[in-house]
């Protein structure tokens, strides 16, 4: 079989020969030189060496002569040939079976290796995901482990408890605080109400004794100015009499 490419030194390159026929031609001339066996170097092809053993074994018995023992003659180096030329034949049958079970062979190992690909395949996906599933089992730990540190790090419970026991007395204290505090505002609160108030009565109380004061005075400047004037009236009618009398 004729070589279709070859590599270039130092490069690795596949170069094309250029062919008279194409690929599938030489795979058909190929098959025809296997069947008729005409791809020998020596001497004449084997089919063209049968044929005319057969032609001559013909020719002879179509003769009209006494020719039996020629027959006979042509007849077994017809046989000889055509043994010689079944060995071969057998030989190419023998290597297409074994061919063939090779074939079978690989195509089972071809099987084999996909099965083998999917199983891995199928293996590789169930290690992601176990390698996933241990990430988050990992980080889980982690967290735990810092919370766990955490939680070392804290006081013991029973001083956390006697803190909080603590912390609710002064709880309860500052809400008692509270509310007397509150009350004693409430109670401030009503006590400036009243002072308010009672301011607001004194103040009203001043008032209105300023005012009756302001009137008793007022009175009295009236009855002063009055009696003022009396005298005056009084006063002035005794010297007209006196004037009279002189």
């Amino acid at each position: 079989m004729s070589l279709k490419s070859r590599k270039v030194s130092g490069r690795g390159e596949a170069v094309s020969g250029n062919y008279a026929f194409g690929p599938q031609e030489d795979d058909i001339i190929i098959k025809h030189r296997l069947l008729t066996r005409t791809t020998t170097t020596r001497g004449e092809p084997p089919l063209k060496k049968l044929q005319k053993k057969f032609t001559s074994f013909v020719l002879e018995v179509e003769k009209d002569a006494d020719n039996l023992a020629e027959c006979e003659k042509l007849s077994r180096a017809f046989l000889q040939e055509l043994s010689t030329f079944e060995i071969p034949l057998l030989k190419s049958r023998a290597v297409v079976n074994a061919n063939i079970r090779e074939k079978e062979n690989f195509n089972e190992l071809e099987e084999d290796i996909k099965r083998q690909i999917l199983q891995a395949q199928a293996d590789i996906e169930d290690l992601k995901k176990q390698l996933e599933e241990s990430k988050i089992e990992r980080k889980h730990k982690e967290e735990c482990e810092a919370i766990r540190k955490l939680i070392a790090m804290q006081p013991p419970r029973s001083e956390t408890q006697k803190l909080i026991t603590e912390l609710e007395r002064e709880i309860a204290s500052l809400e008692a605080e509270n509310v007397a505090s509150t009350r004693m505002l409430e109670l401030r609160k009503k006590q400036f109400a009243l002072l308010l108030h009672v301011v607001d009565e004194l103040q009203n109380t001043i008032e209105g004794d300023q005012k009756a004061l302001l009137e008793e005075m007022r009175m009295v400047a009236d009855e002063s100015k009055n009696g003022l004037e009396d005298s005056a009236l009084t006063g002035g009618s005794g010297s007209a009499e006196t004037m009279d009398i002189d």
